[in-house]
């Protein structure tokens, strides 16, 4: 049976849709079948996945408010075992759609029951906000991945969602619970950066991942090509901080210490 991740965060601009398109590509170039929910209207994992979005005529959109079965939105990337539910921008109007409907808060899960055990992964690109998208994307979840960045401001954020996921837990998912926090553009460099850090996990100890995302040229170019980036540069050291991450996630032995320091101190 897949597990199903939420990554998501309310504050733009933290690289959940790279984090989505970076773990999607290597988890399937590891043998294991993946699906990728994009669910936030500017498409950004969409596009980051090769998928031209115009002439699409089924979307997530579609999925999210039952016009269509969530097999009909299924399209085949050009990448190992990687498949996607795209989004278009009619998603931007599937909230108030959804307020006049059934279930509106169970939508996504209902339709991921139908395909759960087709996928060894299944990832939710979330919107920016704590909408109703997001909420069904919570409830259909096992766990969420939090990525964000090492500022002061990004703590007022992951207050807030960590108060959603709590409310979320108490009243829809009592299963749901917390795959990782994830610092990304990190720049180790900065004392703020450390602070930002140390702070996080005062509050969470047990929930920040080892593996930080450092500023990377070839993870900020990858999505203009189509590509993940490690079908744009596999050797690049946002490519490898990915693979880090997914080492991690997986429980698998990290690399060692001073490659993950040359990682996170890198700006290239």
């Amino acid at each position: 049976m897949g597990k199903i991740i939420a990554v998501a965060n309310q504050k733009g601009g933290v690289g959940k849709s790279t984090t989505v398109v970076s773990l999607a590509a290597y988890f399937g170039m590891r043998g294991k079948r993946v699906l990728c929910i994009d669910t936030d209207a500017q498409g950004n994992t969409t596009t980051g996945l090769g998928i031209q979005k115009k002439g699409l005529t089924c979307s997530s959109y579609e999925v999210l408010v039952g016009r269509a079965r969530i097999q009909e939105a299924l399209r085949q990337t050009e990448f190992e075992n990687v498949s996607i539910v795209p989004a278009v921008s009619a998603l931007a109007g599937a909230e108030i759609d959804l307020i006049e409907l059934d279930n509106r808060m169970s939508r996504l899960k209902m339709q991921l029951l139908s395909v759960k055990d087709d996928y060894d992964f299944i990832f939710i690109d979330c919107p920016p906000s704590l909408s109703l998208i997001t909420l069904n994307s919570l409830v259909a979840a096992d766990t969420v991945l939090i990525p964000m960045t090492a500022e002061y401001l990004a703590l007022e954020g992951l207050s807030q969602l960590y108060e959603t996921i709590r409310i979320v837990r108490a009243k829809y998912n009592s299963a749901l619970r917390i795959e990782g926090i994830l610092f990304t553009m990190f720049d180790a460099r900065l004392n703020l950066s450390l602070q930002v850090v140390d702070e996080v996990k005062k509050y969470f100890p047990d929930e920040v991942f080892e593996t930080k995302i450092p500023r990377n040229v070839r993870l900020s170019e990858a999505p203009s090509h189509g590509k993940p980036v490690f079908y744009y540069e596999r050797g690049s050291k946002g490519a490898d901080a990915y693979e880090l991450l997914g080492h991690e996630m997986l429980g698998e032995p990290l690399e060692l210490e001073n490659r993950r320091k040359h990682l996170i101190f890198s700006r290239k």
